[in-house]
């Protein structure tokens, strides 16, 4: 089932076209990979998905409803789920109050957080692989770790649609692993995932579907073995990457 259709998405910055004419359809239970190089438009399509950003044309439909005037906020409680390029953890508080701050937004602030709010923190931070972590402040811990931490105060929304910017940055390659098989299992729970990843180790062995940008248009859709193949991608992005 189609959880998320990008249709027709062109955005211009003065002269410049970031994105043109973009059309992408996303389903639940799959995890789709975005790629391309850097420039290609990735996170501007990020941006138009979740409402930092208006497109000149074309529109976004998410759970079959029309977001034209539709604010981040509104889709954030519509089941839209973000992770950013740049860390954007509290740092002053710890890891668990992170994941509570996104509790406490979906459930509803309370004078006293619970001790089922502080469980299913624990939970969401297990889940993800950092619950040693739970205690450490936020502005302390290695990137790696923080960028597992966003994951985790996103899930916190309970999202249908998961979009996860450059994820896998910071983070070592047993990491990388573990992380590949973490995005399986939320795909496996009927989640909708997209992923802009520039590590294509991780795109090819973790991906259903991966759609290519390049200057600002989509060059290429496929399988991660349709892409691998495709010359256009090997031309345009993957060059002599080793992608096995």
């Amino acid at each position: 089932m189609a959880v998320l259709e990008v249709r027709d998405v062109t955005v211009r910055f003065g002269g410049v076209t970031a994105v043109d004419g973009v059309s992408l359809t996303v389903r639940a239970g799959l995890v789709t990979g975005l790629i391309g190089p850097n420039g290609a438009g990735k996170t501007t399509l990020f941006n138009v998905i979740s409402g930092l950003q208006a497109p000149q044309r074309g529109e976004v439909v998410f759970g079959g409803k029309n977001l034209r005037h539709v604010s981040p906020s509104g889709r954030s409680r519509a089941g839209l789920g973000r992770t950013f390029q740049r860390l954007e953890a509290f740092g002053s508080l710890t890891v668990r109050e992170n994941v509570l701050v996104a509790i406490e937004i979906r459930q509803g602030l309370r004078w006293m957080r619970s001790a089922a709010q502080r469980a299913e923190a624990d939970r969401l931070l297990t889940l993800v692989g950092i619950a040693e972590y739970a205690d450490r402040r936020a502005d302390a811990v290695p990137t790696g770790v923080a960028r597992l931490l966003e994951v985790a105060r996103s899930l916190a929304t309970e999202p249908r649609l998961l979009l996860l910017d450059e994820p896998s940055s910071g983070l070592v390659e047993t990491e990388t692993e573990r992380f590949g098989l973490l995005l399986r299992k939320l795909a496996e729970q009927r989640r909708a995932i997209v992923m802009v990843e520039h590590d294509m180790g991780l795109v090819m062995s973790t991906c259903d579907y991966v759609y290519v940008l390049d200057f600002g248009k989509v060059i290429a859709a496929g399988t991660p073995a349709e892409i691998r193949s495709d010359p256009r991608v090997q031309q345009a992005y993957l060059g002599t990457l080793d992608v096995s």
